[in-house]
């Protein structure tokens, strides 16, 4: 872990008290009838920050997760990766994604022809390095799975599901296999999730467990029960564009379901001692960009991108899904634990999706809560502040969807500094063949309105020196000009890797 702007000697004595309290609570805890925590990871796919009736939503009721919210704790300041792969592989192995390699997206596609070169990145997650369920598994905690997988290609698993037979050797004793249908239909099988985890909890009620409940809501293609659709449509939803009925239905879907898990553990006497955190993989789906490979438009970046589909606002929060702005990376957390959190504690502290393997652990007994990158959040949950660090994020790649061209961003306290390496799309979602770099106070501008970035140069010369110095010392590369640049087809974008394309495993010492 780097921490800034702090002596060595106060730096060791906050670690060391932060250690001591939160190992004195885990001790007591489980002093008394010796069973560690039950816990239950709950992930939804492309869920925004102000989805939420909690975080501001006044679209549609969510009345169950609002519930669990004011049992436990609000994080205000959440963050993940902007897409879907690197988040799942962050959460499973404590690992950033500079460190680990897995920042893109799977299977392989790429820009081969850009201004600026993509480095290689990872395409399956190493079963040994599923560090969050196998620790648990290997503390005889009964382990399980249901839903969206997206961390391998091959016969162990793919998007949809984890494979059964390969299960095991990723920390699950039991997975849930795909539901009736496709995922992309219906209520995305949020029921039959939902279903296989009350299951699962009710097989093991009496011994410890860990579940990761992976939904595929509310990825596109959004979907939900027509009677719910019906419903906001005569509330006068429109049938598409920003706060479509379909939306705000398959948010309401989702919060009934969180309610009949959260009623599960009631009826089983479960809830006191039953960590439960919900979480999105990424911001919410704002605005869909149209990439150029995928319609009659140049490849040169000469025309702006055109919209192809927009789904719900992120306001107050910049952007969405893809991007390094707050609407992609800040997300809705929750977190109840009754044993130990007291009820309806609102953390502002900024907080990363790399904290929740020694965070859980830690609570369990596991671990010290000491990770190589993250760290733990136990004594947050009795209101005793953590040692303050900068937040990193590493996105080395163009994905046109979202406006993203390769870029990487660090926060410090108020401060956020996102550097594009060489391009980026404008707020015209025009594409510019130039670097930037912005600077933000997200207390102030939450929004991401007003760059600072002269007005404070020796700050922003500083975060930038030490962004990409983490880069380095992680292990991974900065973005440079592309020897293969050809600016004719430069935003073409492929899923055939080129003759010259080196993969990942062979670039790892």
């Amino acid at each position: 872990m780097i921490f800034k702007n702090q002596s060595n000697t106060l730096r060791h004595f906050l670690i060391v008290a932060c250690v001591v309290l939160s190992d004195a609570l885990v001790t007591s805890l489980h002093a008394g009838d010796g069973r560690p925590p039950n816990v239950l990871f709950i992930l939804t796919d492309d869920q925004g920050w102000p989805t939420l009736g909690c975080y501001g939503n006044e679209h549609v009721a969510t009345p169950n997760l609002d519930r669990l919210a004011s049992q436990g704790i609000r994080f205000t300041n959440a963050y993940v990766m902007p897409q879907c792969t690197p988040t799942r592989a962050a959460l499973l192995t404590g690992q950033p994604t500079a460190r680990y390699g897995m920042w893109h997206v799977i299977g392989w596609y790429g820009t081969p022809f850009a201004r600026i070169s993509e480095p290689p990145y990872r395409e399956n997650l190493a079963p040994e390095d599923c560090r969050l369920p196998r620790m648990f598994q290997s503390a005889d905690y009964a382990t399980g799975m249901a839903g969206k997988w997206h961390l391998t290609n091959g016969s162990d698993g793919n998007y949809v599901s984890l494979k059964l037979n390969a299960a095991h050797k990723y920390g699950f004793e039991e997975v849930a296999q795909p539901g009736p249908g496709s995922q992309n239909e219906g209520d995305k099988w949020v029921d039959y999730l939902t279903d296989q985890t009350i299951a699962f909890i009710e097989r093991h009620q009496y011994e410890p467990w860990f579940f990761y409940l992976a939904h595929h809501t509310l990825h596109g293609k959004v979907s939900a029960p027509d009677d719910l659709i019906s419903e906001y449509l005569d509330r006068g939803a429109p049938s598409e564009g920003l706060q479509n009925a379909t939306y705000l239905a398959a948010i309401d879907h989702l919060d009934r379901s969180v309610g009949r898990l959260t009623q599960a553990l009631d009826d089983l006497g479960l809830t006191e001692n039953t960590i439960v955190v919900f979480l999105s993989d990424n911001g919410g789906v704002d605005t869909v960009l149209n990439p150029p490979h995928l319609s009659d438009d140049p490849l040169d970046g000469s025309q702006a991108l055109r919209i192809r589909e927009s789904q719900f606002n992120n306001e107050p929060l910049r952007e969405g899904k893809g991007s390094l702005y707050e609407g992609g990376i800040r997300v809705p957390c929750l977190m109840r634990w009754p044993k130990v959190v007291q009820p309806g504690l609102v953390e502002n502290t900024p907080i990363h999706v790399i904290d929740w393997l020694p965070t859980l652990t830690h609570a369990a007994g596991l671990s010290d809560g000491d990770g190589q990158d993250g760290m733990s959040l136990m004594p947050l949950f009795t209101s005793t502040a953590i040692d303050q660090r900068d937040l990193y994020w590493y996105t080395p790649l163009y994905d046109l969807r979202w406006g993203c061209t390769p870029s990487a961003a660090i926060r410090r306290g108020n401060w956020k500094l996102i550097e594009s390496f060489g391009d980026f799309v404008d707020e015209q979602r025009r594409y510019r063949e130039e670097p930037k770099i912005e600077l933000f106070d997200l207390v102030s501008d939450p929004g991401e309105a007003n760059d600072l970035s002269t007005k404070h140069p020796e700050l922003t010369s500083r975060l930038r020196e030490d962004l990409r110095q983490w880069i380095t010392d992680s292990g991974a590369v900065i973005p440079t000009t592309n020897p293969h640049h050809a600016p004719e087809k430069a935003l073409f974008e492929t899923r055939e890797k080129p003759n010259w394309y080196v993969d990942f495993e062979s670039t790892v010492k």
